[in-house]
């Protein structure tokens, strides 16, 4: 099949919130339940339209919770869906599944979701990792934690392109600009200056505090619908003009990607091949950043700008309100909530309908109001990837 047949076929049209940050005596499932229900109720459905109940990864659960299965949440949210899904590990392809589903015909109305009480549970992620090796045994040779894999990636890109924390501050700094018009933002009272990054606790080198993504309580959860249907719902329609998808597997021990191409290369070529369009059409990007380096690396593999280039690209706010390229609007994963792919894609959604308030891209903001947003999502230690081009329908 020709990608460009799906191209602007599908859309996703609600997204449900939950608080987020820390909130105690909460529950995984109980995030969960309500990010779904407050999808439902944006879209203006019933939950018996609820065909479709994709879970992103799976979870240990963390003291005397329950494993959240799609078995479970579909029991607890009174819905019998024909289809139900969740990945085990980090693999990306919820959207994915989501719209061959819908092609063909399976359901109607997919709901897709993530929750976690990770920061009141005190989640461990390094111990949900896809690695071969014992976490023990990495440890052994000082590799405490998931930060310690990605600043290895980090370090080697120093090397092959002098990136480092004179590039990495002006993502942090912008991306906290963008929380701080986000009352929703863990850090949205936080203002963050230059001095106040590069005087932060080291976390392992060379990332700092700042250079890494929080870890909160809630729950995010959006429904994909084909474009037809979406066009009978409450919501203004944003659709999925392109996607793609490449996952190059390989342990991060073992991987000769560390400082790119990372699978945002191919998986971006497809998504923009689908789409019919090229970087220099983007409005705006909404990026997984599960590290300052993340956002680096994944604009430079989708073509933004070249190896080495990124200190210069980053500066005077181009990403922050006010610049040419907007990224991570809401703060993202670095000073809003983390909800893996969740984060991103959802607020790509809210920007193209109009829904952000005081962050909106647009006259507010001292941007161009956008038509198309580039997103993307990240699994593992870049061993997955995944990239979506929605636009305003």
């Amino acid at each position: 099949m020709n990608l460009r047949s799906l191209r602007d076929k599908y859309a996703i049209v609600a997204v449900g919130y939950t608080p987020q940050g820390k909130v105690p005596d909460r529950s995984a499932l109980s995030f969960y339940i309500e990010a779904c229900a407050n999808a439902i109720k944006d879209a203006g459905l019933k939950k018996e339209d609820i065909d479709g109940l994709i879970c992103y990864r799976q979870f240990q659960p963390l003291a005397n919770d329950v494993i959240v299965t799609p078995y479970l949440l579909a029991q607890h949210l009174g819905v019998q869906p024909k289809i139900l899904s969740q990945e085990s590990y980090c693999a990306r392809g919820q959207f994915l599944h989501a719209i061959g589903l819908i092609e063909a015909g399976f359901c109607n109305y997919a709901l897709i979701v993530y929750g976690d009480n990770g920061l009141s549970g005190r989640r461990s992620f390094a111990k949900g990792a896809t690695n071969s090796e014992p976490a023990d045994d990495n440890a052994a040779f000082g590799e405490f934690s998931r930060v310690a894999q990605f600043a290895m990636a980090a370090r080697r890109a120093m090397h092959e392109f002098g990136t480092g924390p004179e590039t990495w501050k002006e993502i942090a700094v912008s991306q906290r600009k963008w929380a701080n018009l986000n009352p929703l933002a863990m850090m949205y009272d936080k203002p963050l200056a230059y001095e106040e990054y590069l005087n932060a606790d080291w976390v392992v080198e060379p990332f700092r505090v700042c250079d890494c993504c929080l870890i909160n309580d809630g729950g995010r959860a959006c429904i994909v619908t084909s474009a037809e249907r979406a066009h009978d719902l409450p919501n203004p329609v944003v659709t999925i003009m392109g996607i793609g998808e490449h996952n190059p597997s390989v342990d991060i021990h073992q991987s000769g990607f560390m400082a790119g191409p990372t699978g945002a290369k191919k998986a971006g070529e497809i998504a923009f091949d689908m789409a019919g369009i090229t970087v220099k059409d983007v409005d705006a990007c909404e990026i997984y950043d599960c590290f300052t380096y993340t956002v680096e690396i994944t604009l430079q593999d989708y073509g933004f700008f070249s190896p080495g280039e990124g200190k210069d690209w980053f500066k005077d706010g181009r990403t922050a309100p006010g610049g040419r390229m907007p990224v991570n609007t809401s703060g993202g994963l670095l000073s809003e909530s983390y909800f893996m792919g969740l984060t991103p894609i959802t607020e790509g959604v809210m920007q193209l309908m109009g829904r952000c308030g005081d962050r909106q891209l647009g006259p507010s903001t001292g941007v161009k109001e956008p038509e198309i947003i580039l997103c993307s999502d990240n699994g593992a230690v870049f061993q997955s990837q995944a990239t979506m081009i929605l636009r305003r329908g």
